[in-house]
Protein backbone atom coordinates (compact mmCIF):
# COMPACT_ATOMS: atom_id res chain seq x y z
CA UNK A 1 0.00 0.00 0.00
CA UNK A 2 2.64 2.53 0.56
CA UNK A 3 4.44 1.71 -2.25
CA UNK A 4 1.54 2.56 -4.07
CA UNK A 5 1.02 6.01 -2.49
CA UNK A 6 4.12 7.14 -3.25
CA UNK A 7 4.25 6.38 -6.96
CA UNK A 8 0.94 8.31 -7.14
CA UNK A 9 2.54 11.15 -5.60
CA UNK A 10 5.36 11.27 -7.83
CA UNK A 11 2.67 11.36 -10.73
CA UNK A 12 1.16 14.32 -8.87
CA UNK A 13 4.89 16.07 -8.30
CA UNK A 14 6.87 17.69 -10.72
CA UNK A 15 10.08 19.91 -10.72
CA UNK A 16 12.70 17.59 -11.58
CA UNK A 17 11.35 14.77 -13.44
CA UNK A 18 12.30 11.08 -15.35
CA UNK A 19 10.47 12.16 -18.14
CA UNK A 20 7.80 14.20 -19.72
CA UNK A 21 5.32 11.37 -20.38
CA UNK A 22 2.47 13.09 -18.34
CA UNK A 23 0.60 16.05 -18.11
CA UNK A 24 1.73 17.26 -14.99
CA UNK A 25 5.03 16.70 -16.19
CA UNK A 26 4.84 19.01 -18.86
CA UNK A 27 3.73 16.59 -21.30
CA UNK A 28 1.54 18.99 -23.26
CA UNK A 29 4.58 22.29 -23.87
CA UNK A 30 5.48 19.21 -26.49
CA UNK A 31 4.12 18.42 -29.72
CA UNK A 32 2.83 15.28 -29.79
CA UNK A 33 4.07 15.18 -26.20
CA UNK A 34 7.46 14.13 -27.64
CA UNK A 35 10.29 15.96 -26.61
CA UNK A 36 13.87 16.35 -29.14
CA UNK A 37 15.44 13.28 -28.92
CA UNK A 38 19.19 12.19 -29.95
CA UNK A 39 21.01 14.44 -26.76
CA UNK A 40 24.07 11.68 -25.17
CA UNK A 41 24.31 12.71 -22.05
CA UNK A 42 22.85 11.14 -19.37
CA UNK A 43 23.86 14.21 -16.83
CA UNK A 44 21.13 16.63 -17.87
CA UNK A 45 18.10 17.13 -15.75
CA UNK A 46 14.43 17.30 -16.88
CA UNK A 47 12.72 19.84 -15.18
CA UNK A 48 8.85 20.21 -15.51
CA UNK A 49 9.20 24.17 -14.26
CA UNK A 50 6.30 24.43 -12.25
CA UNK A 51 4.45 28.22 -10.79
CA UNK A 52 1.84 28.37 -8.43
CA UNK A 53 1.14 24.38 -9.09
CA UNK A 54 0.63 24.59 -12.43
CA UNK A 55 3.12 22.42 -15.32
CA UNK A 56 4.13 25.72 -17.36
CA UNK A 57 6.88 24.86 -20.27
CA UNK A 58 9.74 21.96 -20.08
CA UNK A 59 13.42 22.61 -19.59
CA UNK A 60 16.40 20.55 -20.12
CA UNK A 61 19.24 21.73 -17.90
CA UNK A 62 22.95 20.64 -17.57
CA UNK A 63 23.65 21.16 -13.97
CA UNK A 64 27.28 20.96 -14.79
CA UNK A 65 27.57 23.75 -16.81
CA UNK A 66 24.78 25.68 -15.02
CA UNK A 67 22.55 26.40 -18.02
CA UNK A 68 19.29 24.73 -20.04
CA UNK A 69 20.22 23.05 -23.21
CA UNK A 70 16.41 24.12 -24.40
CA UNK A 71 13.33 24.78 -23.21
CA UNK A 72 10.03 23.92 -25.16
CA UNK A 73 6.47 25.47 -24.52
CA UNK A 74 3.43 26.90 -26.49
CA UNK A 75 3.58 30.13 -27.42
CA UNK A 76 0.41 32.00 -26.73
CA UNK A 77 -0.79 35.33 -29.09
CA UNK A 78 0.55 37.83 -27.33
CA UNK A 79 1.49 41.93 -27.63
CA UNK A 80 4.87 41.39 -27.22
CA UNK A 81 4.75 43.63 -23.71
CA UNK A 82 7.78 42.62 -21.44
CA UNK A 83 7.02 42.42 -17.96
CA UNK A 84 10.64 43.32 -16.28
CA UNK A 85 9.63 43.33 -12.69
CA UNK A 86 9.30 39.44 -11.32
CA UNK A 87 11.69 38.38 -9.12
CA UNK A 88 14.47 35.72 -10.49
CA UNK A 89 13.61 32.02 -9.62
CA UNK A 90 15.49 28.74 -8.85
CA UNK A 91 14.43 25.60 -9.21
CA UNK A 92 14.75 23.60 -5.83
CA UNK A 93 14.61 20.19 -7.00
CA UNK A 94 18.05 20.47 -8.41
CA UNK A 95 19.11 20.78 -5.08
CA UNK A 96 17.67 18.79 -3.43
CA UNK A 97 14.99 16.36 -4.20
CA UNK A 98 13.07 16.44 -1.34
CA UNK A 99 12.71 20.43 -1.77
CA UNK A 100 9.84 22.08 -3.53
CA UNK A 101 8.37 21.26 -7.08
CA UNK A 102 7.72 24.86 -7.74
CA UNK A 103 10.15 27.38 -8.73
CA UNK A 104 10.67 29.96 -6.11
CA UNK A 105 12.38 33.19 -5.58
CA UNK A 106 15.90 33.48 -4.67
CA UNK A 107 16.11 33.73 -0.88
CA UNK A 108 17.11 37.28 -0.32
CA UNK A 109 20.06 36.70 1.81
CA UNK A 110 22.60 35.71 -0.95
CA UNK A 111 24.48 33.61 1.82
CA UNK A 112 21.59 31.13 1.15
CA UNK A 113 22.37 30.46 -2.20
CA UNK A 114 25.66 28.34 -1.55
CA UNK A 115 23.12 25.47 -0.71
CA UNK A 116 21.93 25.18 -4.05
CA UNK A 117 25.05 26.99 -6.68
CA UNK A 118 26.68 23.76 -7.02
CA UNK A 119 23.53 22.49 -9.68
CA UNK A 120 22.53 25.51 -10.88
CA UNK A 121 23.40 29.34 -12.09
CA UNK A 122 22.57 32.32 -8.79
CA UNK A 123 22.14 36.20 -9.43
CA UNK A 124 25.86 36.35 -8.38
CA UNK A 125 27.14 34.71 -11.53
CA UNK A 126 24.91 37.20 -13.73
CA UNK A 127 26.01 40.65 -11.44
CA UNK A 128 29.39 41.69 -12.56
CA UNK A 129 29.44 40.69 -16.08
CA UNK A 130 28.25 43.82 -18.11
CA UNK A 131 29.02 41.93 -21.27
CA UNK A 132 26.23 39.48 -21.03
CA UNK A 133 21.92 39.49 -20.99
CA UNK A 134 20.19 37.12 -19.08
CA UNK A 135 18.22 35.48 -22.45
CA UNK A 136 15.49 33.46 -21.71
CA UNK A 137 14.92 30.43 -23.79
CA UNK A 138 10.84 30.97 -23.26
CA UNK A 139 10.80 34.39 -23.98
CA UNK A 140 8.15 36.41 -21.51
CA UNK A 141 6.84 37.94 -24.93
CA UNK A 142 5.27 34.94 -26.30
CA UNK A 143 3.37 34.15 -23.40
CA UNK A 144 -0.16 36.17 -22.41
CA UNK A 145 -0.73 34.70 -19.43
CA UNK A 146 0.43 37.08 -16.26
CA UNK A 147 1.47 33.78 -14.38
CA UNK A 148 2.78 31.96 -17.51
CA UNK A 149 5.09 35.57 -17.95
CA UNK A 150 5.77 35.05 -14.57
CA UNK A 151 7.29 31.19 -14.35
CA UNK A 152 9.71 32.30 -17.56
CA UNK A 153 12.05 34.64 -15.13
CA UNK A 154 13.69 31.20 -13.88
CA UNK A 155 17.73 31.43 -14.09
CA UNK A 156 16.69 27.84 -15.26
CA UNK A 157 15.48 29.16 -18.53
CA UNK A 158 18.19 31.76 -19.11
CA UNK A 159 21.78 31.75 -20.59
CA UNK A 160 24.38 34.35 -21.59
CA UNK A 161 23.61 36.51 -24.27
CA UNK A 162 25.97 38.84 -25.46
CA UNK A 163 24.25 42.14 -24.55
CA UNK A 164 24.70 43.25 -28.51
CA UNK A 165 23.29 39.81 -29.75
CA UNK A 166 20.68 39.93 -27.09
CA UNK A 167 19.21 43.31 -27.40
CA UNK A 168 19.77 43.31 -31.29
CA UNK A 169 19.14 40.43 -33.49
CA UNK A 170 17.71 37.83 -30.81
CA UNK A 171 14.82 40.24 -29.28
CA UNK A 172 14.42 40.79 -33.42
CA UNK A 173 13.67 37.27 -34.21
CA UNK A 174 11.52 36.68 -31.09
CA UNK A 175 9.55 39.58 -31.88
CA UNK A 176 9.41 38.15 -35.80
CA UNK A 177 8.13 34.61 -34.59
CA UNK A 178 5.78 36.35 -32.24
CA UNK A 179 4.05 38.32 -35.31
CA UNK A 180 4.09 35.36 -37.42
CA UNK A 181 2.63 32.68 -35.04
CA UNK A 182 0.01 35.55 -34.16
CA UNK A 183 -1.50 36.26 -37.07
CA UNK A 184 -0.90 32.96 -39.53
CA UNK A 185 -1.28 30.00 -36.67
CA UNK A 186 -4.72 28.97 -36.48
CA UNK A 187 -3.96 26.17 -34.15
CA UNK A 188 -1.88 25.36 -31.00
CA UNK A 189 2.24 26.64 -31.72
CA UNK A 190 4.79 24.22 -30.48
CA UNK A 191 8.12 25.89 -30.08
CA UNK A 192 11.50 24.50 -28.85
CA UNK A 193 14.69 27.11 -28.43
CA UNK A 194 18.15 25.96 -27.28
CA UNK A 195 21.37 26.53 -27.15
CA UNK A 196 25.31 24.86 -28.45
CA UNK A 197 27.44 24.89 -25.42
CA UNK A 198 31.01 24.75 -26.83
CA UNK A 199 32.01 28.91 -25.77
CA UNK A 200 33.33 31.19 -23.17
CA UNK A 201 32.54 30.60 -19.32
CA UNK A 202 31.61 32.78 -16.90
CA UNK A 203 33.95 32.58 -13.87
CA UNK A 204 33.65 33.78 -10.26
CA UNK A 205 35.74 33.37 -7.18
CA UNK A 206 37.80 31.89 -9.65
CA UNK A 207 35.75 29.01 -11.04
CA UNK A 208 33.51 27.79 -13.69
CA UNK A 209 30.59 28.76 -13.20
CA UNK A 210 27.98 29.64 -16.19
CA UNK A 211 29.17 28.41 -19.85
CA UNK A 212 28.36 31.09 -22.39
CA UNK A 213 26.43 28.98 -25.93
CA UNK A 214 28.28 29.40 -28.94
CA UNK A 215 25.44 29.62 -31.00
CA UNK A 216 21.23 29.81 -30.23
CA UNK A 217 18.29 28.29 -32.20
CA UNK A 218 15.03 28.11 -32.17
CA UNK A 219 12.35 25.91 -34.56
CA UNK A 220 8.72 26.03 -34.08
CA UNK A 221 5.70 23.63 -35.19
CA UNK A 222 2.46 24.37 -35.79
CA UNK A 223 0.22 21.95 -38.18
CA UNK A 224 -3.13 24.40 -38.77
CA UNK A 225 -2.38 27.54 -40.31
CA UNK A 226 -3.43 30.30 -42.63
CA UNK A 227 -3.41 28.15 -45.86
CA UNK A 228 -3.79 31.96 -47.52
CA UNK A 229 -0.94 33.15 -46.19
CA UNK A 230 1.64 35.47 -48.81
CA UNK A 231 3.64 32.67 -50.19
CA UNK A 232 6.35 34.55 -48.50
CA UNK A 233 4.78 33.22 -45.24
CA UNK A 234 3.59 30.08 -46.03
CA UNK A 235 6.59 28.32 -47.04
CA UNK A 236 7.54 28.46 -43.16
CA UNK A 237 4.69 26.68 -41.95
CA UNK A 238 4.08 24.07 -40.49
CA UNK A 239 7.42 24.05 -39.32
CA UNK A 240 11.06 26.30 -39.61
CA UNK A 241 14.09 27.10 -37.63
CA UNK A 242 16.64 29.61 -37.18
CA UNK A 243 20.33 29.70 -35.75
CA UNK A 244 22.67 33.23 -34.55
CA UNK A 245 26.15 33.65 -33.43
CA UNK A 246 26.32 34.54 -29.73
CA UNK A 247 28.67 37.33 -30.29
CA UNK A 248 28.78 40.97 -31.07
CA UNK A 249 29.35 40.65 -34.60
CA UNK A 250 28.20 38.15 -37.34
CA UNK A 251 25.66 37.84 -35.09
CA UNK A 252 22.42 37.94 -37.20
CA UNK A 253 20.12 35.51 -36.93
CA UNK A 254 19.68 32.73 -40.25
CA UNK A 255 15.85 31.35 -40.56
CA UNK A 256 16.35 27.68 -42.48
CA UNK A 257 14.07 24.64 -42.69
CA UNK A 258 14.27 22.16 -40.06
CA UNK A 259 16.21 19.93 -41.58
CA UNK A 260 18.67 22.66 -42.36
CA UNK A 261 18.81 23.30 -39.14
CA UNK A 262 19.73 19.76 -37.23
CA UNK A 263 21.80 19.30 -39.84
CA UNK A 264 23.40 22.55 -38.78
CA UNK A 265 23.36 21.05 -35.16
CA UNK A 266 24.86 17.82 -35.07
CA UNK A 267 28.19 19.28 -36.15
CA UNK A 268 27.77 21.51 -33.15
CA UNK A 269 26.48 19.33 -29.89
CA UNK A 270 26.56 16.09 -28.62
CA UNK A 271 24.06 14.17 -30.30
CA UNK A 272 23.43 11.12 -32.46
CA UNK A 273 22.11 11.14 -35.93
CA UNK A 274 18.80 10.79 -35.09
CA UNK A 275 18.55 14.15 -33.39
CA UNK A 276 14.90 15.73 -34.12
CA UNK A 277 13.89 18.30 -32.62
CA UNK A 278 10.21 17.38 -33.41
CA UNK A 279 8.06 14.09 -33.82
CA UNK A 280 7.99 13.08 -36.71
CA UNK A 281 9.78 16.67 -38.23
CA UNK A 282 5.91 18.34 -37.68
CA UNK A 283 4.19 16.48 -40.12
CA UNK A 284 1.12 15.59 -38.94
CA UNK A 285 0.00 11.74 -39.22
CA UNK A 286 -3.23 11.91 -41.11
Amino acid sequence: MIVLTSVVLQGVQAGVVSDFNHAERCKDSLYMGTPPRGYLSNAFKKICQRYEDKPRYATVYDPRRHIPIYSAYTFKKSDGEKKVDFPWMFEPQLASEKSSSNMEPFPQSTSMHMNFEDTQAVLEDYADVVQYERGQLNPDEHQADPMDKVSTYSLTNVVPQIREFNLGPWAEHQDIIRKRLNNYCRGKAFVVTGVTTSGHTIRRSNMDRVAVPEYMWSAYCCTEFDQNAPYFVRYKFPVFGAYGLNDRVNNQMVEVPLKNLEKFLKGRMEVDKNFQIFYNDCVPDN
